[in-house]
C-alpha cells in the first residue's frame, strides 16, 4: 500500500511511526511545506519526503492529513480527486464539509474522521456502565493544560492553537465532545462562562467553564481550560447508585462498589506511552483508530464522521458564542 502523510509535525511524524508499527513494508512519502521538517523527517524515518504532493510524481492508495486544520479542506479535495482514500485529523472548522463529503461518494473513497478518545477502551467501558446503570446521571470533567507547554519546540505564534479560528480551546472541544455526546446523549442545552486568566494576550477565552444538559436528562459540567500548568484530564460521574472516576489514562479508572464502600479499579486495556506527551495520551488510541480506518476502506462503518463533526462544530460555536441554547 502507498501511503502520503501530508503535514510532518507532531501528528504527522506520530502517524507515520504507527504506520511503519502496523503495516508490513509499507510505502510511505512524507509532504511538508517546510523544508527543515523534510528532512528531518526523511532522515528519522528513512523515507522520501517533498515540499509538494506534485512533487512525489506518484500514484496513492490513501492520504493522512495532518497539516493545520486551516488548511485541511483543499488538501482533502486534491486528494480525493486524485482518488485517494483520506485520514484526516479533526479539523475545527467546517469549510468545503458537504463539497468535500459528496466528493468522496462520487469517487467511492473513504473520508475517514479522527476522533481519537472514542477508541480509547476506557469510554467504551464507561458508556457500558452508564447504559447498564439505565438512571440520568451527572458528570464533572475538567480538561486543560497550559498552552506553552503543548509544544515547546515550536514557536507558539507559528502554532494553530493560538489562531483564534483554531485554537486551544476549541481544540479542546473538539476532542471531547464526539465521546461525550456518546456516551451522555445529545447536548440540548448549554451555559457557558468564559474568561481569560493568562498574560499572554490570546484574542480567544482560556477558559471555559460549561453547563450541559443532555437529551436524554444526563448533565454535565465541563471546564476546557489552556492555563492549568498541569496537565490535567479528570472526570468524575455519579447518581444514587454509581459513582466512576477516571485521570485520563487506562490504570485511572475506578468504581466504587455500592455494597462494600470500596473503589474498584477496573481494568481498561493496553497503555502505550511516548515520551514528550502528557500522561494522558495513549498510543494505543491511535493506533486503533488507524486500524479502523483500514477497516473502512474494506466497507466497515466508522464510528465518525464528517456529518456528525458539523453538528459537533454548531455546538462548539454556541459555546463559543457564549449562547445559552
Amino acid at each position: 500500500m502507498k501511503i502520503c502523510v501530508i503535514g510532518l509535525g507532531s501528528m504527522g511524524k506520530r502517524r507515520i511511526r504507527l504506520l511503519k508499527q502496523l503495516l508490513c513494508d509499507p510505502t510511505i512519502i512524507g509532504i511538508d511545506n517546510n523544508e527543515e521538517r523534510v528532512k528531518s523527517v526523511s532522515n528519522k524515518y528513512g523515507i522520501k519526503c517533498y515540499l509538494h504532493l506534485s512533487d512525489a510524481c506518484e500514484r496513492f492508495d490513501c492520504a493522512f492529513v495532518c497539516a493545520s486544520p486551516q488548511f485541511h479542506a483543499t488538501i482533502i479535495k486534491q486528494c480525493l480527486d486524485s482518488d485517494m482514500h483520506v485520514f484526516s485529523e479533526i479539523n475545527l472548522i467546517d469549510a468545503m464539509y458537504e463539497e468535500n463529503i459528496q466528493l468522496a461518494k462520487r469517487k467511492g473513497k473513504v473520508l475517514f474522521l479522527s476522533s481519537t478518545p472514542l477508541y480509547k477502551e476506557e469510554m467504551r467501558i464507561i458508556e457500558s456502565r452508564i447504559r447498564r446503570n439505565g438512571k440520568p446521571c451527572a458528570y464533572q470533567y475538567h480538561v486543560g493544560q497550559y498552552l506553552p507547554d503543548w509544544h515547546p519546540w515550536d514557536n507558539l505564534k507559528d502554532f494553530f492553537v493560538s489562531n483564534k479560528n483554531t485554537n486551544g480551546c476549541r481544540e479542546i472541544l473538539a476532542i471531547e465532545l464526539p465521546w461525550i455526546t456518546t456516551v451522555f446523549g445529545k447536548i440540548e442545552t448549554v451555559h457557558v462562562v468564559k474568561t481569560n486568566l493568562m498574560d499572554l494576550k490570546l484574542d480567544f477565552p482560556d477558559v471555559y467553564h460549561i453547563q450541559t444538559r443532555h437529551s436524554n436528562g444526563n448533565i454535565g459540567s465541563l471546564t476546557v481550560d489552556v492555563v492549568c500548568r498541569h496537565a490535567v484530564r479528570r472526570l468524575e460521574i455519579f447518581n444514587e447508585d454509581i459513582y466512576i472516576r477516571w485521570d485520563g489514562t487506562p490504570e485511572t479508572l475506578y468504581e466504587k462498589n455500592i455494597e462494600t464502600g470500596t473503589l474498584q479499579q477496573i481494568p481498561a486495556g493496553r497503555y502505550i506511552h511516548e515520551n514528550g506527551y502528557s500522561e494522558s495520551i495513549n498510543e494505543y488510541a491511535y493506533i486503533r483508530e488507524i486500524e479502523e480506518f483500514f477497516a473502512a476502506i474494506k466497507g466497515k462503518e466508522p464510528l465518525y464522521s464528517f456529518e456528525k463533526d458539523k453538528e459537533i462544530l454548531k455546538v462548539i460555536d454556541k459555546i463559543e458564542d457564549g449562547v445559552t441554547a
